[in-house]
């Protein structure tokens, strides 16, 4: 799989979850009642804004009391409607978000200095997992090998 898929995916599994739980939030929050007050508003064919805003208002305050009419006979082909509408925006949101958090390159988030550049103990071969100058966890230099041994250390040292 893409390194850019891989890297999204893992960043944002548990957003995932929160974005489920808020479309269906928004869903009866939102979509329920605008869906309600347009049906309500709409009499005859024509349409008046001010009833939806009267309508939308006492909706969006007992949204749960609003429900049961919700799914039944001409409410319910306008909420699904508004509700497939309502989910390819919120869809497409989420996907934006998902590019978004995707890794710029194949290394982002590894740390540099580290280990993880390699795989099944091939830094072994040069370095020691048990003794040595401590280079990084699981990762020492060995001082009985040959030929250089020496070792830069970048950073501070605080001895106040």
């Amino acid at each position: 799989m893409n390194y850019k898929v891989q890297g999204a995916l893992k960043k944002t599994r548990k957003y995932l979850i929160i974005y489920l739980i808020l479309w269906t939030v928004l869903n009866i929050l939102l979509v329920m009642p605008v869906s309600y007050s347009y049906v309500n508003a709409n009499i005859n064919g024509n349409f008046s804004f001010n009833l939806f805003l009267e309508e939308l208002t006492k909706a969006v305050t007992s949204p749960f009391a609003i429900m049961g009419q919700t799914f039944s006979g001409t409410y319910f082909g306008n909420y699904i409607k508004l509700m497939f509408g309502f989910t390819i925006v919120f869809t497409i949101l989420t996907i934006v978000g998902l590019y978004k958090s995707a890794p710029k390159n194949e290394f982002t988030d590894i740390e540099h200095g580290s280990s993880d550049w390699s795989e099944h103990g091939e830094q072994y071969s040069i370095l020691s997992n048990k003794q040595g100058i401590i280079l990084a966890e699981k990762n020492y230099l060995p001082v009985d090998k040959r030929g250089n041994v020496n070792v830069l250390i970048v950073g501070r040292i605080r001895f106040w």
